[in-house]
């Protein structure tokens, strides 16, 4: 079931940058933010393999931090189930990487 999640990074100029979105997982919440980042166009150009996502979960209140490049890493890979290849498809069409 999805949760609410805020996906965030601070920036090179020490600036955080803040989307919510719906997602399932960890990895799909940082896709789903690493796209609205990338829409907006302005807070895109500071996201690289190394940037740490912070993905907070609502409620309860829950916060992970994970690397771009452990999420591309993961989005690479084939699902475990239909269901989650599937999943895979459709956030790498969101980044553009299908």
């Amino acid at each position: 079931m999805p949760s609410i999640c805020r996906v965030s990074f601070t920036d090179g100029a020490d600036v955080t940058h803040t989307v919510t979105v719906s997602a399932s997982s960890l990895y799909e919440a940082a896709v789903l933010g690493i796209a609205e980042f990338k829409r907006s166009g302005f807070a895109f150009a500071g996201i690289g393999p190394a940037t740490k996502m912070k993905v907070a979960v609502e409620p309860p209140a829950t916060t992970h931090e994970i690397s771009v490049a452990k999420v591309q890493t993961w989005l690479g890979t084939n699902g475990k189930t239909p269901r989650e290849q599937a999943k895979k498809v459709t956030l790498r069409q969101l980044l553009g990487r299908a």
